[in-house]
Order: structure tokens, then sequence, then C-alpha cells
């Protein structure tokens, strides 16, 4: 069955520290840019028998569209940013640390995030309708294998939605910084799968562990 391949890059570490960022548009830091610099080094996957990519996209976001940009040009491809992979605004808590909020409220967004709202923020059922519109378009188009670069809520809205994870779960879901994952998404009729997650390079199925 024909099929294509999508990866999916968070950005690397951001200047500014760990907080919640969603519209805020810090830049990467030196460690963010090496760390995506490592997890593109293996453009060709020989050992799975992939091709380079054909098809890059990216969050019009700083600290994943400078990034692209620069990878879009050393591989002569052009990059295509999407308001669609966009990160959650999180409205009055951007740029707010955990221990700076009220720990209630924390605890009520930790223990399902698609059920608490934080005040001001994009609601989590309009996020994830605008990440799987996104998703859906991206589809339609052409490429073989894909790249984009974007923000771990992204990811895991379009992994919890192709691997039925439930909502209230997806915050268990880790993806850290310049974290990449790898679909093997079937043309026409069959199922997705989840070639592998959490790797900076690559090279093998079994690096999914």
């Amino acid at each position: 069955m024909p099929h294509r391949l999508v990866d999916l890059i968070r950005h690397g570490e951001v200047e500014g520290g760990a907080c919640f960022r969603g519209r805020r548009d810090d830049p990467l830091s030196a460690t963010g840019w090496a760390q995506l610099e490592a997890a593109t080094g293996a453009v060709t996957d020989a050992a799975i028998g992939a091709a380079p990519w054909d098809r890059l996209l990216c969050s019009p976001a700083a600290r994943c569209a400078r990034f692209a940009e620069r990878l879009g040009a050393g591989l002569g491809r052009p990059v295509e940013p999407m308001e669609a992979l966009r990160e959650r605004d999180f409205g009055a808590w951007e740029g707010r640390r955990a221990d700076q909020l009220p720990l209630e409220d924390l605890a009520r967004f930790w223990a399902d995030p698609s059920a608490y709202d934080p005040p001001d923020s994009e609601p989590f059922a309009a996020f994830r309708e605008r990440v799987l519109a996104g998703w859906r378009y991206i589809l339609e188009g052409s490429g073989e294998h894909l790249l984009l670069i974007t923000h771990g809520g992204v990811i895991r809205v379009i992994l919890g939605e192709l691997l039925g994870i439930p909502h209230a779960r997806l915050i268990l879901l880790e993806v850290p910084p310049a974290c990449r994952s790898r679909l093997r998404v079937p043309v026409g009729d069959g199922l997705p799968s989840l070639v592998a997650h959490g790797c900076g390079r690559l090279e093998a199925p079994q690096c999914a562990g």
C-alpha cells in the first residue's frame, strides 16, 4: 500500500527559560539551534529507505521558522509557514512559570488540559480544531516525505488524533525540545503508524524505544 512519511520536530530550547509560551515569540537559544541541527542531521535515512524531505512546513513562530528557513535554504526547498501549526495561546499564563500560577488552577490544567482553559487562552477545543484542519490540508497536498517543525502541543494533538489517545491523556505524551517523531501515513485507506518518537536522528525504527 502506498504511504508517505511525516516527521514532526518540536523546536529546540528557547531563550527565556521554561514557561507557558504560546503566542510569546522568544527566539531559540544557542543550545536550541544545536539541538535542531542534531535532530535534522540525517537528511537521508537509508536504513529505512526514506527519501530526503521533499516538503518543509513550520509554525510562523520565530523559534520554529528561523531554523526552518535555514534548513530549507540548505536543502534547496521552499518553506511553508502555517498558522495552523502555531502553539496554543495560553492567555493570562503566557510567559509565566508553573510556580507563579495558582496551585489549584495549575492542578486542574495538568489533570486534564482539554477540560480546563487558562484565563483568556485559546480554548482547547478551538486549538485542536485549528491544528487538525491544518493537518488535513497538509495531507491533501503533495510530498512523499514531509517535515513539520512546530510545537509540543501541536505534536500532541496530531499524535493523539492518529493514535486514538484520549484528550485527557495527551499531557502524558512527552515531547521535549527537538523531539522528533515519524509517522507512516497511508495514501488512501488504512491506518497510520508511529514509526519512532523521541529520537534525535531517526536512523532506524528501533530508536523509538
